[in-house]
């Protein structure tokens, strides 16, 4: 709508248009953050607004638009209503903006406004801002120069710079460094200066700068150079900018010296004496000169030659390797040549004067020829050298030998010189005929090459030698051999998988293939180890429990890649650590123990068995009583479990402990068992009558009273059990008119009338009561008085009174009541085990200690099935109606299973 509203206005307006465009000039460091004030439009164009301070005058509305939304506008953000103009979050970068140097495009800069364009070095960042309503219309062309920052430290194209200098350059030489720094930032935040940071007091740096500005470091020599004293120096160039603080970048100079021809070839001799023999052959080699030149390359080629002044003669007779400087026989000696000759050699260089040595050769005659030695090889021999399998057998030929006189004038012997396992000997019946061969098995593991010597000489002393080279061949005669038989190895249990074990290594003596080594697991070794064939690499792919195995014990081969292969065998034992992953285990979680009570203190009750799968201090066990230690302790090295006093079943009857092993490890690890002490009941407590309470109490009986009625009764209890519990009453002893009348119920203890009362059974009868238990080996009783006083009523109860504090004349009737036990209070279950008990303490009664055990087992055995919580019984006693006892405490007494 904007674009068409400006076409439609436009062939009207373009003079007023025209007239109200406007240029802004701002400023603006780069790098700024976002939200930064760069100016304000409408202040600086100085337009009205509505600012709310004068109503009176009403202001318009203005609205601010960027033309385009271009390059330029991603860089700032403009306040549609209020014309400010502020940086947005793209962050300005002059470098990387104003890639050229024109200046046509940069950004950057203090919010001022400036009425004069920019420097040719600026980068403008340009925006067209229109200005609305149409009243106030005008377009604003907007322009911001970008400053530079030094925010890039100066950096050289290439890390490593290179030049070269002749050794002969003067002081004061100039190199321009091809490969200055570089800065993208502007004037005085570019490079401003080149240092070294070691001259080696021979170079110094100055900087030039053309017109451009751009600035170029030079090196100056300074000193003297030279190559032949050293080749290269080694330093880095500092490239440092103007900014504050100053930036700093810096690469590797290396200065190489090139070698000038400034050195002659020189000989280390004047002179050399050579002896030749007349009767040299052609190609002798005489002697070899050389000279030395210091320079390098072309500058120290060297070449030799004859000085004009050798004659002619010598020339032809010696030859000289002009480029090796050797002089050898190149004609044959004979009468008419000369016995002295001297040489007068040059060695030329380029540009330099000839180094001379002499050379005199003194010639000495020979009138005869050497002997000759013919060789004819049996063993394979190539251009002199004779090729031996270490196993050949003793006595093995290699070659024969002719020795002869050329002349036939002279005797010519011969005879092997060098060492070796070799013998040269005479093959007749020939003459002259010689026969070399082995004298021991050659060995290719003690010496691979021999040099000998057939040496012939003549009876006029001359020598001739016959150089002979034989090479041993190898053959896979060695077997590997391992640094260790016995490989002894140990590692922790519970290893990680794939675990290193150790590293094979065996040697063998062989060369080539036959030397190579590879490494097998034997077949006695478990599969979970693993070999490597190649490296030796003895590893384990699997945990390992010194518990389930401490030790292996197995075989490794080690096999050579010879024809047949070679191995050897070495034993690896391996021994597994033990670590403290075991905690200790009782071997029952739950212990019973069975004592009888008043057992003496500190007696053994039981052993506590324990056991730890570990070894060493990890396997020690140290038990310990978790609760319960005041009566109870335990031996750490033993378990047995003791009581520190003597225990009383009728004050607790059982005990619970639980008991705590630690092993020795560290960490420690721990377990703890159940123990049970049932206390077996001892016959320790005679029965405790109840009622009646004293022996001075009586009961009124009516003569009325019919026979077979209950009187009274006698209630007792015992604090035992089983056996020990079961209470019998009787009468020992009665006084009274007709005593007989009275009898006692053994197994209630209640007290009944027997006859009728007469006239004549009237008064006081006293019946003195037993009440025994059952108790083994020997029963405990109780007695008390019973006092019946048989009239009509207590009409004088101090005459009675006195006659129950007179002493009874009783006669003791001792008499074992017969009593059969029978619950009253809960019925027995079909499988009790009481008549058991019963029968086997009657049958028993020499031997308590195998009844008890017996009746443990058996009780056991059935309270399981048959619910031992239902098979407690109860023996009570009831008391007669007729006398107030029910209040008395009736103690239930338990038949125990044991």
């Amino acid at each position: 709508h904007l674009l068409l509203f400006l076409l439609f206005i436009g062939p009207f307006n373009c003079f007023a248009s025209y007239s109200r465009a406007t240029e802004l000039f701002y400023s603006l460091n780069e790098g700024l953050p976002a939200g930064v004030l760069i100016g304000s439009l409408a202040r600086d164009l100085r337009l009205p607004m509505a600012d709310g301070q004068h109503p009176a005058a009403p202001q318009p509305q203005l609205s601010f638009t960027l033309a385009s939304r271009g390059l330029g506008g991603q860089y700032v953000q403009l306040d549609n209503r209020s014309g400010e103009l502020h940086t947005s979050a793209v962050e300005i970068d002059r470098e990387a903006l104003c890639v050229e140097s024109s200046g046509a495009t940069v950004f950057g800069g203090a919010a001022a406004v400036s009425s004069s364009s920019p420097s040719s070095e600026s980068c403008l960042l340009l925006l067209d801002v229109l200005v609305l309503p149409q009243e106030y219309f005008r377009l604003v062309k907007v322009k911001i120069a970008i400053q530079d920052v030094n925010d890039n430290a100066p950096r050289f194209p290439v890390p490593h710079i290179h030049l070269s200098v002749p050794e002969n350059a003067p002081v004061n030489t100039r190199l321009a460094i091809e490969h200055p720094a570089l800065d993208p930032d502007m004037g005085t935040n570019s490079v401003q200066m080149y240092r070294l940071c070691d001259n080696y007091g021979v170079f110094t740096l100055d900087v030039e700068e053309n017109e451009s500005g751009e600035r170029t470091p030079y090196l100056i020599v300074m000193g003297a150079l030279d190559r032949e004293t050293r080749e290269e120096y080694v330093t880095v160039i500092v490239a440092e900018d103007g900014g504050t603080p100053p930036l700093v970048g810096s690469a590797t100079l290396t200065v190489g010296i090139s070698d000038v021809n400034d050195n002659c070839p020189q000989f280390n001799d004047l002179q050399l004496n050579v002896t030749l023999y007349g009767n040299s052959s052609l190609g002798t080699h005489v002697a070899t000169v050389h000279a030395v030149d210091m320079d390098l390359g072309s500058n120290a080629q060297i070449t030799y030659s004859y000085s004009q002044k050798v004659p002619q003669p010598s020339r032809d007779l010696f030859h000289l390797d002009e480029s090796t400087g050797t002089i050898t026989l190149s004609s044959k000696v004979d009468g008419d040549t000369p016995r002295l000759h001297r040489l007068i050699i040059l060695g030329n260089g380029p540009g330099c004067i000839p180094a001379v040595i002499t050379v005199l050769v003194t010639i000495i005659k020979v009138m005869m020829r050497p002997p000759e030695v013919v060789p004819r090889f049996i063993a394979n021999e190539v251009e002199g050298v004779v090729y031996l399998k270490e196993l050949e057998p003793i006595n093995t030929p290699i070659a024969f030998f002719t020795i002869k006189d050329p002349d036939e004038k002279y005797k010519v012997n011969c005879y092997l010189d060098g060492d070796g396992p070799f013998r040269l000997s005479p093959y007749k019946p020939y003459n002259n005929e010689y026969l070399l061969e082995t004298t021991k098995p050659l060995d290719y593991e003690k010496q691979q090459l021999y040099e000998i010597s057939v040496v012939a000489w003549n009876s006029e002393g001359f020598h001739v030698n016959k150089i002979i080279k034989v090479q041993v061949l190898d053959d896979n005669d060695n077997s590997p051999v391992f640094s260790q038989q016995l490989i002894e190895l140990s590692i922790e249990e519970n290893n990680v998988p794939n675990a290193f074990l150790t590293k094979l290594h065996a040697t063998d003596a062989d060369s080539g293939e036959r030397g190579q080594v590879s490494y097998f697991l034997g077949p006695d070794a478990p599969s979970y180890f693993s070999l490597d064939k190649a490296t030796g690499v003895l590893t384990v792919s699997t945990q390992l429990d010194r518990e389930e195995k401490e030790k292996y014990r197995y075989t490794v081969k080690a096999v050579d890649s010879g024809f047949p292969p070679r191995e050897s065998i070495a034993t690896v034992t391996i021994t597994v650590l033990d670590k403290n992953d075991n905690s200790p285990r009782f071997i029952n979680k739950d212990f019973s123990f069975f004592v009888p009570e008043n057992f003496p203190g500190f007696g053994e009750i039981g052993v506590i068995s324990v056991t730890d799968a570990d070894a060493g201090q990890n396997g020690w066990v140290a038990l310990s009583v978790l609760n319960g230690s005041d009566i109870f302790v335990i031996d750490t090295g033993k378990g047995v479990l003791r009581a520190k006093v003597s225990l009383d079943r009728e004050q607790q009857s059982s005990y619970v402990l639980w008991i705590e092993a630690v092993d020795g490890g560290d960490p420690a690890l721990s377990s703890t068992a159940k123990i049970t002490i049932l206390l077996l009941d001892i016959n320790d407590n005679p029965p405790l009558v109840l009622f009646p309470q004293s022996n001075m109490s009586y009961l009124l009986v009516l003569p009325s009273t019919l026979p077979g009625s209950p009187i009274t009764e006698v209630y007792a209890v015992d604090k035992d059990t089983g056996m020990n519990a079961v209470i019998a009453y009787s009468i020992i002893g009665r006084r009274g008119p007709r005593p007989e009348s009275f009898r006692i119920d053994p197994k209630t203890g209640n007290i009944t009338l027997e006859e009728s009362l007469m006239q004549n059974d009237y008064g006081l009868y006293r019946l003195l009561v037993k009440v025994s238990d059952h108790g083994y080996p020997e029963p405990l009783h109780s007695t008390v008085m019973v006092n019946l006083f048989v009239n009509d009523t207590v009409s004088n109860e101090s005459y009675i009174e006195s006659l129950l504090r007179k002493e009874p004349d009783i006669s003791i009737e001792e008499k074992q009541p017969q009593i059969s036990i029978e619950p009253t209070h809960k019925k027995i279950e079909s499988a009790s085990c009481m008549p058991t008990l019963v029968a086997l303490s009657i049958i028993s009664l020499g031997s308590i200690a195998l009844v008890t055990g017996m009746g443990i087992y058996i009780c056991l055995r059935k309270g399981k099935k048959h619910h031992r919580a239902d098979e407690n019984l109860e023996v009570q006693i009831p008391l007669n109606g007729r006398i107030n006892l029910h209040m008395l405490e009736k103690k239930p007494m338990e038949i125990s299973n044991i």
